[in-house]
């Protein structure tokens, strides 16, 4: 089955009790924008530090959290790994409170509350989701990536004190570029599936892939059009690394690559993505 799959690349246990944060995809699709708009912001304030530790910590306290709502709604005997997990809910709490108060002073007001409504309701929906083991959802995971990839947002307005408006613009194109990279890896988990015998083929997430990277094509002919050239070069260079994965994803032989390497190959591809969308929006 799926999940058996995807056991793979994440463990649901805290080996050691450390609460950090375990899907590298989605800390990289947290972190990059933040980057980027850090770098395109072309000015510096010490609150873009609070931006990171308030996002990092709004990730990581999703866990513990998880830990405890398991121990009390699902598990009938203690777990050793909730201790810790109180431990560290408190650690990452102050984490995030000091850092609130932190961007409460730098940002406008109206700003704060809907970024604070936003990442309220998208982790009440991740804790959630998490503790029904509903978390690869293909449609959670491309909400993810959309709640995600908005830490350039907050960004924005801690180096500005406002959204710019090319920000939005960079949103728009890594949310996408994610969403893309996840329903790839959807298709590849089904084709690992069926090569294995364990489920019924499909090209659901096939047919879904191919559509997200005709949309980054599309977007990829409209920069090209509006003299954008390293925005549309990051877009072809999306469209042909996840492309390609599809294509390859046709060889069996192919498919027996470990999904960690899969993992490291689309973190590089993200990053040269990335940078090539600020040289773009320079």
């Amino acid at each position: 089955m799926r999940r058996a799959v995807v056991r793979e690349e994440a463990r649901e246990t805290h080996e050691f009790g450390w609460f950090l944060p375990r899907e590298h995809g989605a800390t990289a699709m947290l972190l990059t924008p933040i980057v980027c708009a850090a770098i395109l912001a072309r000015e510096w304030r010490w609150c873009e530090l609070a931006t990171l530790t308030a996002a990092f910590a709004a990730l990581a306290v999703k866990d513990p959290i998880v830990v405890l709502a398991r121990q009390r709604f699902v598990w009938k005997q203690w777990h050793p790994e909730t201790a810790a997990a109180v431990r560290w809910l408190v650690a990452w709490m102050v984490i995030l409170i000091l850092s609130g108060l932190v961007l409460l002073k730098a940002w406008p007001f109206k700003a704060f509350a809907a970024m604070g409504l936003g990442v309220g309701a998208f982790s009440a929906l991740a804790i959630a989701v998490t503790v029904k083991n509903r978390q690869r959802s293909t449609l959670f995971q491309i909400a993810s990536a959309a709640a995600l990839t908005s830490s350039s947002l907050a960004t924005s307005l801690s180096a500005t004190g406002t959204i710019a408006p090319w920000c939005w613009g960079l949103w728009l194109l890594m949310a996408m570029q994610s969403t893309a990279g996840i329903l790839v890896v959807h298709a590849r988990l089904d084709a690992r599936i069926a090569l294995r015998g364990t489920g019924s083929a499909t090209d659901r997430f096939r047919r879904a892939a191919q559509v997200a990277l005709i949309a980054l094509a599309c977007a990829a002919v409209a920069a090209a059009i509006l003299v954008r050239g390293w925005i549309a070069l990051a877009l072809l260079l999306a469209v042909t690394g996840y492309w390609y994965d599809l294509h390859g994803q046709r060889d069996p032989a192919t498919l027996q690559i470990p999904l960690k390497k899969i993992g490291q190959r689309a973190l590089a591809l993200s990053s040269l993505f990335a940078g090539l969308l600020i040289l773009g929006f320079w």
